[in-house]
């Protein structure tokens, strides 16, 4: 057996440590492509606020939202990086260094960076002015980039306190707090948070057991005993909790709703006990924690017997809303990142974006991101339409039931399309320090459960439908939604598909309830999809009518294919095709 030369070992060292070089600077031109700005790098999301607003109201927000996009791209993308480090994480600090109880939190510097520039970005104080949710919900994409970056869920449970107050509060309530929680200013600012589940109840909160009593009814003044199981965002300067009135009836009817203050106002720690933090899969650097009510003195937001409803309303709703178009905001920054990866890294010497494999998950992903975007984005929209009285009874329950159903499938693409990003990487894929992917992965599990589990959200549409009749608002919503459009075929497509659609919803009208849900979930599935996809076709003709270049209609094939009608499309070159135009767009 012959012995390789010394200069043919040379050679192949040389080539071999060529090589190594050359992945390495492709990664770190992949690195050096991630966008400066997420606002300015977003089309779909330029696109679909000018439809939704008009030119002239895009043109009064888009600073705001170019200025923000840029700050979450850049200064929040690193700071939620380092505040998520386990030695950075939140941790309990319950006493003064004299020995005063404290009940504080201490959070890490890049956390309170981070927050600056979220609360800076006006995310809260622009619901001082009417019909600011799509506003609201905007900004919160942009930073949903960062997945929950110890401040988006914050900001969702603050901006329900906001309309909770705003819509059921007293004057007082009103006066004393609604300035704080709009305030910009992260060091003036009051950020809030809801405390509804207990250790025995769960999803079903008529089982709380948390108890109120009253002890001045002129100050409308209150006492709060009992515990919560899961408390997020615990450091909350106020919190909107349920409880159950002395001598309430019980289940959901029986309960009141009432803000808590975390400290009385001569600064003192009200009555609130943080027992311990949770140890959870994802959102890490934001502090949840199981809290203990011990005379804690709070206010009652609504009347009497109003407090489950209010808390839906203004609470869960606002959450549901908030949750979705936080999966969407990281799904797209997980899309973001595999797209440029595929564009560099380099498999049998070509970029592996030349790989059909590679282009049907970016396709897949990709197409998912624009139908939960748009879908929950026209959803802020429509709530503006809905609080300043412009929406009629068919729009208002047609957004009852759609936005359970969107918080529900949003958050499963979301998780998918995460996953799938993790794919396109590899192994590097499930690196923590090469890139976020992994914690915007257990953010993602995070977000499934919050604000209602799939089955309770499932369970949930199917009450409405047989007890309320929502899904007939569903399907005249979209009705009329198609008989605006231009295009006859399309719209004759997609009326016969609803029709079936409403038929086997129909069959289920009158099954016994629980067991209707069973069958149900693979029909909220096509409610939603339905849902996106006519809201693309929407945004597709607007743009075609509008100068906008073409970009949508393999997406809504591949929706058709893939989502709704399920067909065998990928045996044909079109599929090919198909993917390779979806997939070579950011």
């Amino acid at each position: 057996m012959s012995t390789p030369s010394r200069e043919l070992v040379r050679q192949s060292r040389q080539s071999s440590g060529s090589s190594i070089e050359q992945g390495r600077a492709d990664l770190a031109a992949w690195e050096s492509s991630q966008p400066g700005n997420f606002y300015e790098t977003d089309h779909h999301l330029k696109t679909l606020l000018q439809q939704l607003w008009g030119e002239e109201k895009l043109r009064q927000h888009e600073p705001r939202l170019s200025r923000f996009g840029g700050e979450a791209a850049v200064i929040v993308d690193a700071a939620a990086r380092l505040a998520n480090l386990a030695e950075n994480l939140p941790r309990l600090d319950r006493y003064s260094a004299t020995g005063e109880r404290t009940e504080n939190l201490l959070q890490s510097a890049d956390h309170h960076l981070a927050g600056r520039h979220i609360y800076g970005s006006g995310a809260m104080a622009v619901y001082a002015e009417p019909e600011s949710n799509l506003l609201a919900l905007a900004l919160f994409y942009l930073s949903s980039y960062n997945g929950e970056a110890g401040h988006n869920c914050p900001l969702a449970c603050t901006a329900g306190v906001i309309k909770a107050l705003q819509n059921a509060g007293s004057e007082e309530l009103r006066a004393k707090y609604l300035p704080g929680l709009l305030d910009a200013d992260y060091d003036r600012r009051l950020h809030g948070a809801q405390f509804l589940t207990e250790v025995q109840g769960g999803s079903d909160v008529g089982a709380n057991a948390c108890v109120a009593k009253l002890i001045d009814a002129n100050e409308n003044k209150w006492l709060i005993n009992g515990e919560k199981w899961f408390c997020s965002n615990a450091s909350a300067d106020l919190a909107l909790m349920t409880a159950r009135p002395e001598g309430a009836a019980g289940g959901t009817k029986g309960l009141g709703l009432f803000l808590i203050p975390r400290k009385l106002d001569d600064g003192a720690p009200n009555g609130m006990y943080l027992r311990r933090l949770k140890d959870k899969l994802g959102t890490k650097s934001m502090a949840t924690a199981e809290m203990d009510f011990r005379d804690a003195i709070a206010y009652q937001v609504g009347g009497a017997g109003q407090g489950f409803q209010q808390a839906m309303d203004f609470v869960i709703n606002t959450s549901r809303l908030y949750n979705a178009v936080g999966s969407a905001g990281a799904a797209r920054r997980a899309y973001v990142i595999a797209w440029t990866y595929a564009q560099h890294r380099q498999a049998f010497g070509v970029a592996i974006k030349t790989f059909p494999l590679v282009q049907e998950v970016l396709a897949e992903m990709r197409c998912e991101v624009l139908a939960m975007t748009s879908g929950s984005l026209f959803l802020a929209h429509l709530r503006d339409e809905i609080e300043t009285g412009r929406a009629d009874e068919t729009t208002r329950k047609f957004f009852r039931l759609i936005v359970n159903l969107n918080k529900y499938r949003s958050s499963i693409s979301a998780t998918d399309v995460i996953r799938r990003g993790i794919e396109i990487l590899g192994g590097n894929g499930a690196m923590e320090n090469f890139s976020i992917l992994p914690r915007l992965l257990r953010d993602s599990v995070i977000f499934e459960a919050w604000e209602g589990a799939h089955g309770t959200l499932i369970a949930q549409s199917v009450r409405d439908c047989q007890r309320g009749k929502l899904h007939e608002s569903y399907f005249e919503f979209l009705k009329q939604t198609l008989d605006s459009l231009a295009d006859s075929a399309v719209k004759t497509r997609a009326v016969a598909r609803l029709e079936t659609l409403r038929g086997e919803i129909e069959s289920l009208m009158t099954m016994e309830e629980l067991s209707a849900a069973v069958c149900f979930r693979e029909l909220a599935d096509r409610m939603v999809y339905l849902f996106y996809v006519i809201r693309l076709i929407v945004e597709a003709e607007w743009e075609a009518s509008n100068g906008q270049p073409p970009g949508k209609g393999a997406v809504i094939d591949w929706f058709w294919q893939n989502r709704i009608e399920k067909s065998a499309a990928k045996a044909s070159a079109n599929y090919l095709q198909q993917i390779s135009e979806i997939s070579s767009i950011l």
